[in-house]
């Protein structure tokens, strides 16, 4: 086993890192579509938005841990989660499964994705299907030389701003997990309704919005795959996403340790350091414990996933270990910072914010420990 990052990955993440930190100096969340396109493009000519896509598409051509890798520094950089959220789940959830599964026609939308030119939503979950990914409502009926689409999701990451939605539809409805099919569907076919932005308690640079299908015909190039394979499909990209966008996190804690270490030995109360006290010297170092182990969990899952081992309970595991050090990590930061943390301005309340979904988005927590039961033998 070998820990550490080759040359080669230590300048990629270090030159990510410090191009982050020159575009995106102030601490500032975008919520409008025109300075959200901005920011895109500003981290698509980093090479954020195509880490993981061929290089003829403009991608980088990278596997999984150094996707990862990539994106932690870009989390650790970048003090607006909300974009760096946006620009993982377009990359991991809509464009991997579009590179592996799509058709020449379908693969033709990677360039602009890589480019910035064209945003990406992940739309699956909807009101009676979120963990219950088989109780979807929408339906894909053989049309002519297409499908048309008939359905509503709840809940689509980046809709207000995509330009293309990764859905996911029954065409089977006798055969359960297997009639469920994936289409890449272009923002711009009659039928498909975006609605208003959904307000959020957090990740406020990534928009999201309810997509509604109305009779929307989908030509057959835009199918990922064969007909029934979009519940594969959606647990290949799972995969990724659970896999590399978590490390996102690990950026952010490690930003978020670093200003609470500076935090506690420059601050002084009862004429010593706050780093002084043990209790809070104790809080901090579980801080630090709590990010290595996630990032050893992490690291392993991508590494298993670049030897074409996509294993369930190792990238649950991850998933599982990171979101809850966030969460936990964020609160630790709160009580560090006293009041001053919760006022806006020192990021530490808007961490909190962003952290406390993770342990629902991608698979909750709950369905995780489920995977890892299951392979456990339970």
């Amino acid at each position: 086993m070998d820990f550490e990052p080759s040359p080669i990955q230590r300048k990629r993440c270090n030159g990510i890192a410090e191009a982050v930190a020159e575009r995106f100096t102030a601490h500032e969340t975008r919520t409008d579509p025109k300075s959200l396109r901005v920011a895109w493009k500003d981290a698509a000519g980093i090479g954020l938005a195509g880490l993981c896509l061929p290089e003829e598409h403009g991608g980088g051509g990278l596997g999984a841990l150094d996707t990862a890798l990539s994106l932690e520094a870009f989390g650790r950089s970048c003090p607006d989660m909300g974009l760096v959220f946006g620009i993982a789940a377009h990359l991991l959830s809509c464009a991997v499964p579009i590179q592996e599964f799509g058709t020449d026609e379908a693969g033709r939308l990677l360039a602009g994705m890589a480019s910035g030119d064209l945003i990406a939503g992940n739309a699956m979950t909807e009101d009676e299907a979120g963990s219950d990914v088989g109780r979807l409502r929408t339906t894909a009926v053989r049309s002519g030389e297409g499908y048309r689409l008939d359905g509503e999701k709840s809940f689509v990451s980046n809709a207000p701003v995509a330009d293309v939605f990764v859905t996911y539809a029954v065409t089977d409805p006798s055969a359960g997990f297997l009639g469920i099919s994936a289409f890449a569907v272009p923002r711009d076919l009659d039928g498909v309704v975006v609605g208003p932005p959904l307000p959020k308690m957090g990740l406020h640079g990534c928009l999201a919005a309810r997509v509604r299908f109305d009779g929307c015909v989908v030509p057959a190039q835009y199918l990922l795959g064969a007909e029934g394979r979009g519940g594969a499909i959606f647990q290949h990209s799972m995969a990724w996403e659970r896999g590399c966008l978590f490390a996102a996190y690990l950026g952010l804690m490690d930003r978020q340790l670093a200003e609470c270490v500076a935090r506690t030995t420059g601050r002084r109360q009862f004429g010593r350091r706050l780093a002084g006290f043990q209790a809070v010297a104790h809080r901090i170092a579980r801080m630090r414990q709590r990010l290595e182990s996630a990032r050893l969990l992490l690291y392993r899952a991508c590494w298993l996933l670049d030897q074409g081992r996509s294993d369930v309970t190792a990238i649950a595991m991850a998933k599982v270990a990171v979101s809850e050090a966030a969460v936990a990590n964020s609160l630790d930061a709160m009580q560090l910072f006293g009041s001053s943390g919760y006022l806006a301005g020192t990021g530490i309340e808007e961490q909190l914010r962003d952290c406390l979904p993770t342990t629902v988005f991608s698979g909750t927590t709950e369905i995780q420990l489920e995977l890892i039961a299951r392979e456990t033998g339970l």
